[in-house]
């Protein structure tokens, strides 16, 4: 039974606890990848977004490689990577991410990018070929991508499907009332529809959405979302908490302990979700192959 939202509630300015210190990335591993991606010119949110766990993954040999650039445009509030004007597009870029996929001996990939409000595909076009490059390159591999909502496009999710993602996975991150301050020029509504056209036209395929937690949401908010995206037939879902990158984000307002994580998990398995993974350190693509299993 999930605890009253008011027992948990840490003061706004608490310090960082325990349980959301991760180690600092170092090890053969994480070198190794760090000289790949920077010799095949590669972006990866693991290093963009500042993801704590970048030295974990990377060690492990996992990493979520961001195509389209590093110039996002769109301004949300939590999102540590650029903003401004984009790049062009690098149309040799599913090359490469085939390569470093191939070099790094991956079984499973995953695949996002920044918004690219600039197209008129919303840049769903790289995504189906990098899809496609991996799977000529590395039979066998499988894909999971995490995509923006395309502003909606129907015409862009169909081109994203049509290359047949092991994954279809999107961000609703936050629940509806805090939108305008998190996710400014995104949609509650439009994520959900995103979600549920993606599984209309890929039935088979699983779909995957996440949240992150401490930005002022309640936690009957955060039951509501569960689930909507349910009633949209997503599959497998993602809770973490959020960190702040600079003083230039939004404040992190509160801390979920690891119990409450536990309980939305319990919660999420009675919804009908095939998958929960929840915790302080989980991000999207966390254990994404492990989820899918």
């Amino acid at each position: 039974m999930l605890v009253p939202l008011d027992s948990l509630t840490a003061p706004p300015k608490a310090a960082r606890p325990e349980w959301l210190r991760a180690p600092a990335p170092a090890g053969e591993n994480y070198r190794e990848l760090k000289e790949l991606m920077g010799r095949l010119g590669l972006h990866t949110v693991c290093e963009s977004a500042a993801c704590p766990n970048v030295g974990d993954c990377w060690n492990r040999r996992t990493a979520t490689f961001m195509i389209l650039g590093n110039v996002c445009t769109r301004r949300c509030g939590f999102c540590a990577v650029q903003k401004g004007v984009p790049l062009d597009v690098d149309m040799d870029e599913p090359r490469r991410v085939a390569e470093a996929v191939q070099a790094m001996g991956l079984r499973y990939a995953v695949i996002t990018s920044v918004n690219r409000d600039d197209r008129k595909d919303g840049g769903s076009l790289l995504f189906a070929m990098t899809i496609r490059s991996i799977r000529e390159r590395v039979p066998g591999c499988r894909v999971e991508v995490l995509v923006p909502d395309f502003q909606g496009s129907r015409e862009a999710m169909r081109i994203l499907m049509d290359a047949r993602p092991d994954v279809m996975n999107h961000n609703t991150e936050t629940v509806p009332r805090l939108y305008r301050q998190v996710r400014l020029g995104a949609s509650y509504e439009r994520s959900l529809d995103v979600l549920a056209y993606a599984k209309k036209l890929g039935p088979e395929t699983p779909t995957k959405s996440g949240l992150m937690l401490g930005l002022g949401e309640t936690m009957d908010e955060v039951l509501t979302v569960m689930r909507d995206l349910r009633a949209s037939q997503v599959d497998i879902l993602t809770l973490g908490q959020y960190l702040r990158p600079s003083p230039r984000h939004l404040p992190v307002l509160r801390y979920v302990p690891p119990e409450e994580f536990a309980q939305y998990r319990q919660a999420g398995a009675a919804m009908g979700f095939t998958h929960v993974e929840a915790g302080p350190l989980v991000r999207s693509s966390y254990h994404a192959d492990e989820a899918v299993r």
